[in-house]
């Protein structure tokens, strides 16, 4: 098993490219499922669970090719809409082909997610969702078993009211409705620039659908949809967690084929911070003096601060000035990489769902193990600025949402070697 060596202590220098966004990657391959006709997707990362949701494409019968950034799906036909578990145990994301299975195919079985790391992340919302549009769903034997049986187009629009905030949700039943017959209301739908993302891609093969972005989004279903070519957006999350390693490390880094205004949240905690930023279309700048200021945060939807941003700020928190607060609001168990950073020196106190962080001059080298993906990225902040060697185990979370981290860093002038 992979591991990462990082030598701490130096400032980050230099560019780097962001890759295209995973989380928007993965639910506008399973749009592929809506339509006979190909899908060409452009900017698509060479991450693990890309290649395993291409897996899980072409156990259903997909023709998937790719080629660099680049990949072409086609689901002429659909041999098989069933979503095994030994696929989606290894990645939750696998739920959304369920809304579009339904959809296109009129069954589908659905391995459920099962357990995370993080907390509980529930398919409720999707299961309650699309039986407001006549699908017949019952779970058995671990896997969900839907059928939609309404006339010839198995689903017919509705009003879902969501219980609560769920990117996914919002995903899974957008795309459900943009074949089902009349018109279909989310509310309280999730607002995340991804979500916005895969709306253009489905617009783009012929979908109708307005107000993607908003608390309520509104498809009025069509007979089919076409093909289409889309380039994926820039990953927001990548783009932070770089942006917070150099506010951390100190030094000066321009990110570039960046999407700025989806980070608005992030950028003005590193300003609180004192970072001096830069921003131009496809870009950011960062240049951090001294040693940073402690600013506290609290996750939220978007365009609320993004958990998925917690533990890199942690990190940051580790060596700062101050105090800070940092309360988690959306999955109950994001604090773990809380009890590996204490290795590394940091002084953090947990008290229910909020981490009371407070900074100390320097954090020293140690053997730590990643517990998820974005703990993981907190980890190599926290290797960064830390005295001597830090080696982090289970890096196979890090493969999963980052291109070519040891690489990226290394470009900025880090020490960071994969090691086996």
């Amino acid at each position: 098993m992979d591991k990462l060596r990082i030598s701490g202590g130096g400032p980050l220098e230099g560019e780097v490219t962001v890759s295209g966004a995973k989380n928007a990657a993965l639910p506008i391959m399973c749009a592929a499922l809506l339509t006979s006709k190909p899908l060409a997707l452009s900017n698509m990362p060479r991450l693990m669970d890309v290649s395993t949701m291409a897996k899980l494409m072409g156990r259903m019968g997909l023709a998937v090719e790719r080629s660099g950034d680049s990949m072409q799906l086609s689901a002429a036909k659909i041999a098989d809409p069933t979503a095994p578990y030994d696929l989606v145990k290894t990645m939750r994301a696998s739920v959304l082909v369920l809304g579009p299975l339904l959809a296109r195919c009129g069954r589908a079985k659905v391995s459920l997610p099962g357990g995370c790391a993080i907390g509980l992340r529930p398919v409720d919302q999707h299961v309650k969702g699309l039986q407001a549009m006549g699908a017949v769903i019952s779970i058995e034997h671990g896997y969900m078993h839907a059928e939609a049986r309404n006339g010839d187009r198995g689903l017919r629009g509705a009003r879902i009211v969501m219980d609560l905030v769920t990117v996914t949700g919002t995903e899974n039943l957008m795309m459900a409705a943009t074949l089902a017959e009349g018109t279909t209301l989310i509310e309280n739908a999730a607002r995340e620039p991804e979500v916005v993302d895969l709306a253009k891609c489905l617009s783009a093969m012929g979908a109708r659908i307005e107000g993607a972005g908003t608390p309520v989004i509104r498809i009025e279903g069509v007979g089919t949809l076409g093909g289409t070519a889309h380039a994926v957006m820039p990953d927001r999350i990548e783009t932070g967690t770089y942006l917070a390693a150099a506010a951390a490390a100190g030094g000066r880094v321009r990110l570039s084929k960046v999407a700025p205004e989806t980070l608005d949240a992030t950028l003005e905690k590193l300003r609180e911070a004192g970072a001096r930023i830069a921003t131009g279309s496809g870009w950011i700048e960062i240049e951090m003096a001294g040693r940073p200021h402690a600013v506290g945060v609290r996750t939220a939807p978007y365009p609320g601060f993004a958990t998925d941003m917690q533990a890199q700020f942690m990190a940051l928190a580790s060596v700062a000035r101050g105090t800070a607060l940092i309360t988690e609001t959306i999955f109950e168990n994001r604090f773990m990489h809380a009890l590996e950073m204490q290795r590394l020196g940091a002084d953090i106190a947990i008290q229910g769902n909020t981490a009371v962080v407070t900074g100390v001059e320097r954090l020293q080298g140690a053997a730590v193990m990643a517990t998820d993906l974005r703990a993981s990225a907190g980890l190599v902040i926290a290797g960064l600025v830390a005295e001597g060697q830090t080696l982090i185990d289970r890096i196979y979370h890090l493969d999963r949402g980052y291109e070519s981290l040891e690489k990226k860093l290394g470009a900025l002038g880090a020490k960071v070697e994969r090691i086996k």
